[in-house]
């Protein structure tokens, strides 16, 4: 489902990424784990297409994601790829529902024809009766859960998270991660997760290490 190559990051003088490689299956749950400043949330921007390697080279579904630029990039990310963060990122102004829409009504499809799917999915993750309220009006946990139905609206290949839980109490943090092994097996779905919490790192299939900008592909570090 996705492999990097040779990927390297540098911000001047430090170097952030050196020489990545990585290969991952589909619907397989991979996990990234290392320590703050280690080039963890760096990485997963780039797999990500949110940013570029200075080298290297990202393949997506066999799509090389890195020689994509413009309109072609975000059409791309827009219908291929689903986006979970720490805060949520949910917009306050609108409501549950249509913020798990959003990504389909930027692709150009009508609320009309993507509200049902949002219901649904909704429903799917417990939050259906929240459909709704705005963000503020919800837990961080209900939030979250939206922020997930919102990763899923478009079917993407693959979905990035980037510290998931870290806003989360441990309760609602434990569901967060049943959640994840849940779309895996259910929607057949693909996840890289950017994590510092061990629990939610040993729930998948694979954990990684990135230390001083290279990949430790032995999960015993953990």
């Amino acid at each position: 489902m996705l492999k990097a190559q040779g990927i390297t990051k540098s911000y001047g003088k430090l170097n952030v990424l050196k020489e990545i490689d990585l290969e991952i299956k589909q619907n397989e749950i991979v996990s990234i784990m290392g320590a703050s400043g280690a080039g963890k949330s760096t990485l997963l921007q780039i797999l990500g297409t949110l940013d570029s390697p200075n080298t290297g080279k990202v393949w997506i579904n066999n799509t090389e994601v890195t020689s994509l630029h413009g309109d072609d990039l975000a059409k791309f990310r827009n219908d291929k790829i689903g986006f979970v963060f720490q805060f949520h990122n949910l917009l306050p102004e609108f409501t549950a529902l249509e913020n798990v829409c959003m990504p389909a009504l930027i692709a150009g499809k009508k609320m009309s024809d993507i509200e049902e799917k949002g219901r649904k999915l909704m429903n799917q993750l417990n939050i259906g009766e929240r459909c709704d309220h705005k963000p503020t009006e919800m837990s961080g946990g209900e939030q979250q859960r939206c922020a997930i139905a919102r990763a899923l609206i478009n079917d993407p290949l693959i979905i990035f998270a980037d510290e998931p839980s870290g806003n989360l109490d441990s309760n609602n943090a434990e569901e967060l991660h049943k959640l994840f092994i849940e779309l895996r097996d259910k929607m057949n779905q693909t996840f890289v997760i950017v994590t510092h919490n061990h629990q939610l790192a040993k729930m998948a299939d694979r954990q990684l290490w990135i230390s001083d900008g290279t990949m430790n592909l032995d999960s015993s570090t953990l």
